[in-house]
């Protein structure tokens, strides 16, 4: 592929494999400058990025404030809160008027599913979805495939699991569609409750309820926090015995590979889904994942810009 001819990334069901590819690729490259002593090179320089989080966010925020400073570019902040959308202004009026003063990057998180579309459609100005309600997060999913990359080096033939609160995860739903694109074998562990009705059909992932069926199998672990701030109901008796039944502790690994991996997109909800031994201990590459998503996030800035 010669060239990354997209305007917009809003998910990973409209990137081909080429062009996940060549992000990845282009991320490999993006990560020899942060192992410099000057962590800074003049490729954006006079571009100017902003990111607008209408929800709380502190890996996903920062790591794309680091990698547009990290190639020169501007980066401005603006949260929900401190913007006119408190006043009653729409969500398209304010990105118009941000439009206005001549962004190249407008990098969106945002509560409502759908939200960085309606924007990709009616601004110039290329839009970043940096994660919208329960539907797609594509830059998360980008790291988590660049880190398994690194450490298995290669993506096709893995088996992924992914085990949690699949329902209202957008990080779920994006790797799912991403590592399965990559030729990786996806499952998909969590309670009936929490995995969302033709998960299978819709996705081509294998679906089990069976914690142990899913840890055995996987060269890659991927846990996943309850989030409770998108629970209308209840989706189990207790935190407790979800903890039981579907946490990834000492004794579940004991059911693993002797190499598997285990990530993790965070915020961790430790002694919840994943134990302090199994986060911190040496089959652990969530910080890893950290990492990479500085990368992942300097070369999206930098494709869309026209860099490649």
């Amino acid at each position: 592929m010669q060239a990354f001819t997209k305007k917009d990334i809003l998910d990973m069901t409209s990137l081909s494999v080429e062009e996940m590819s060549l992000i990845l690729d282009t991320a490999e490259r993006m990560k020899e400058i942060s192992e410099r002593p000057v962590k800074k090179v003049p490729t954006l320089r006079g571009k100017t990025v902003i990111l607008f989080f209408y929800e709380p966010s502190t890996r996903t925020r920062t790591s794309f404030d680091i990698a547009a400073k990290r190639l020169s570019a501007d980066s401005i902040s603006l949260s929900g809160s401190t913007s006119s959308m408190v006043k009653g202004e729409t969500l398209l009026d304010t990105a118009r008027n941000l439009e206005a003063m001549k962004p190249d990057i407008i990098v969106l998180r945002h509560s409502s599913s759908g939200a960085p579309y309606i924007l990709a459609k009616s601004l110039k100005a290329s839009i970043v979805n940096a994660g919208d309600g329960m539907h797609a997060h594509p830059s998360q999913s980008l790291l988590d495939m660049l880190t398994v990359r690194e450490h298995r080096g290669k993506l096709k033939g893995l088996r992924i699991s992914i085990i949690g609160d699949i329902t209202h995860s957008r990080v779920a739903r994006s790797n799912c569609v991403g590592f399965s694109k990559m030729g990786a074998h996806v499952t998909v562990c969590a309670p009936p409750t929490l995995i969302p009705k033709g998960m299978a059909s819709s996705y081509g992932v294998h679906v089990t309820h069976q914690m142990k069926e899913a840890v055995a199998d996987a060269d890659v672990i991927m846990m996943l926090r309850i989030q409770k701030e998108r629970q209308s109901g209840f989706f189990f008796p207790s935190e407790r015995e979800y903890s039981r039944l579907y946490g990834l502790n000492r004794e579940m690994m004991a059911y693993a590979k002797s190499d598997v991996l285990i990530m993790h997109p965070g915020p961790i909800n430790r002694g919840l889904e994943i134990s302090p031994e199994v986060a911190d201990g040496p089959h652990s590459i969530i910080l890893d994942q950290v990492t990479s998503g500085i990368a992942v996030r300097m070369a999206i800035l930098y494709l869309v810009t026209g860099g490649a």
